[in-house]
């Protein structure tokens, strides 16, 4: 693969950008990525889900006929490139997906799931004679947040995978974490749940989400535009930094619950 690293000779560069249907989820953006980034007539490609789902940046004296185009973006799997450069859209999102972001609408379905979590973890105490205790709240929460999350994930398990390696450092390299995770995730939810070796599922829990945070914040850092897969691939949640406080919230939590010997 290329280096994406900005180059001064990238100024007379030709860049343009295509519409790509057939494109569901982070997987097919993996692999019409690497299909367009072994191709030697292209310097760099950027492939989303958003429009436009394709920048690509051709070589010094290079370019592509629609018809070569078409073919490389195909053997990647059923997916179609439009004929002519999309000269209506930009390297940007969508006004649509633009105005979701800036809003925090695109993060609705990961609100209402917290929420319902939140409220179902503090209802488990109910009806409160003895006040709230912290720790068995974080507990709960803890559990029905693994367990919920990895629910997502394993309705597509390849899918989440597949857009799990676009962002997480072990992924990328070893695609069988992408595989594991969400059982990694269901195990922690059934351990915090069940209150079983507390020191143990904490420790792991911060190891394991720190680590995973590590990939989310350099994401967000050189703004990529890729999807979040903390809800694997059933919602369409744009990377940023309330990923970054997800995980981060969960690693304080269990950091806290580690200080308090629970």
């Amino acid at each position: 693969m290329r280096s994406t690293t900005p180059d001064p000779q990238h100024e007379t560069l030709t860049t343009l950008n295509y519409r790509i249907t057939g494109m569901t989820c982070g997987g097919c953006v993996a692999r019409v990525q690497a299909a367009l980034d072994n191709t030697p007539q292209i310097d760099t490609a950027r492939v989303q889900l958003e429009s436009p789902q394709a920048s690509i940046t051709f070589a010094p004296g290079q370019s592509m006929s629609a018809a070569a185009l078409a073919a490389v973006v195909h053997a990647a799997g059923a997916y179609e490139i439009s004929a002519e450069p999309d000269q209506a859209a930009t390297p940007n999102e969508t006004p649509k997906a633009a105005a979701e972001a800036s809003t925090g609408w695109a993060y609705k379905p990961l609100a209402i799931i917290v929420a319902f979590i939140l409220g179902v973890s503090l209802l488990a105490q109910w009806p409160f004679a003895a006040g709230l205790d912290g720790t068995i709240w974080m507990r709960h929460f803890m559990a029905g947040f693994f367990l919920v999350f990895s629910g997502f994930k394993l309705l597509n398990l390849n899918g989440f995978a597949d857009s799990y390696c676009m962002y997480d450092l072990l992924a990328a390299r070893w695609r069988g974490w992408g595989v594991l995770y969400p059982f990694v995730e269901l195990g922690l939810g059934v351990m915090y749940l069940l209150d079983l070796a507390p020191f143990a599922t904490n420790l792991t829990t911060v190891i394991v989400l720190g680590f995973s945070s590590i990939g989310v914040i350099r994401s967000v850092l050189s703004r990529q535009t890729i999807r979040c897969a903390c809800l694997g691939d059933v919602f369409n949640l744009p990377m940023s930094t309330v990923t970054i406080i997800e995980d981060l919230a969960m690693v304080a939590m269990a950091g806290l619950m580690i200080v308090m010997g629970g």
